[in-house]
């Protein structure tokens, strides 16, 4: 009984799979949308003001780190939590099987941190338009990012530091 429960818990793993897959799914959305903005902004790129190409290319960069966190958490979500990756070494990413989940998180953390500077520096580019009291706030929810990145990777630096080599 106690060997059929286990088995049973060990392949429930599986249902992990659709999930990262349907990640995938949604990094083809941001692509899609990617190229929607660039295809929009190419007619009037000569016409458009500068900072409003400067926030359009803040938008671009920001699209871009998702779809490296997507990548990043469906293959190393994959690989540490439902099986490894059966590719041909000439194609494998050099990072893929040394992604634990302790640097996984923090890697999340920090590409939170990148995103929401970067949705900060959109909301200053447009500082003319926004209310002293959302600037506040989005400066608030920033710094919580920071902290809580920071807290998460001194926590992490703590432990290993404690863990016999």
């Amino acid at each position: 009984m106690e060997s059929t429960l286990e088995r049973a818990m060990y392949a429930s793993r599986w249902i992990l799979a659709p999930i990262y897959f349907g990640l995938s799914l949604v990094l083809l959305a941001l692509a899609i949308k990617f190229f929607q903005e660039v295809f929009h902004v190419l007619p009037s790129v000569f016409s458009i003001p500068e900072s409003d190409l400067i926030l359009l290319v803040l938008t671009l960069i920001d699209i871009a780190l998702v779809g490296g966190l997507l990548v990043m958490v469906m293959f190393s979500g994959y690989e540490n939590f439902v099986s490894k990756l059966d590719i041909g070494t000439d194609e494998k990413l050099s990072w893929l099987g040394k992604v634990d989940t302790t640097s996984l998180k923090n890697k999340v953390a920090a590409s939170i941190v990148a995103i929401s500077s970067i949705h900060l520096l959109k909301v200053f580019m447009n500082v003319e338009k926004i209310n002293n009291d959302k600037i506040l706030w989005y400066v608030l929810i920033h710094l919580t990012f920071v902290a809580s990145a920071f807290a998460m990777g001194w926590l992490d630096h703590m432990t290993r530091k404690k863990e016999p080599v």
